[in-house]
């Protein structure tokens, strides 16, 4: 019964944690509604060969999780114009952009983690592809 208890804890725990490292999360859709109603950018914080190879949401400004945490050169002026705005972040699997979102939210931006960029395709929003880097 000890075993089992603490083995029900363990794996409470690591939910517990797996969902405060993704911070706020929302569903494609409602990505996707609030990319359309203005209020919010949709953020695809991949690396360029992931954005080649798969393809991103076709409102996603793309703008890597590197970059965020390293030189800001994109990110900056991305920044700078988008003051007031949710930023909405999506990844591969969720992680990226949960790390993206907590750092941003930090620094006193508003965001959400749209997860992952299967979700969006898989919800048949549209999507485009991008060129090599």
């Amino acid at each position: 019964m000890k075993v089992f208890l603490l083995t029900l804890f363990v794996v409470a725990a690591f939910l517990v944690f797996n969902r405060m490292a993704r911070g706020q999360t929302i569903d494609s859709a409602e990505a996707a509604k609030r990319v359309a109603g203005g209020q919010a950018v949709l953020v695809d914080v991949r690396e360029p060969g992931e954005w080649a190879s798969t393809g991103v949401a076709a409102p996603a400004v793309l703008l890597s999780l590197s970059d965020l945490q390293g030189p800001r050169s994109e990110w900056k002026p991305f920044l700078e114009e988008n003051r007031g705005k949710e930023l909405i972040l999506y990844c591969r699997s969720g992680n990226r952009s949960g790390i993206a979102a907590r750092l941003l939210t930090k620094e006193g931006w508003t965001t959400a983690n749209a997860g992952a960029f299967k979700d969006w395709s898989a919800a048949g929003l549209p999507v485009r592809r991008v060129n090599s880097p």
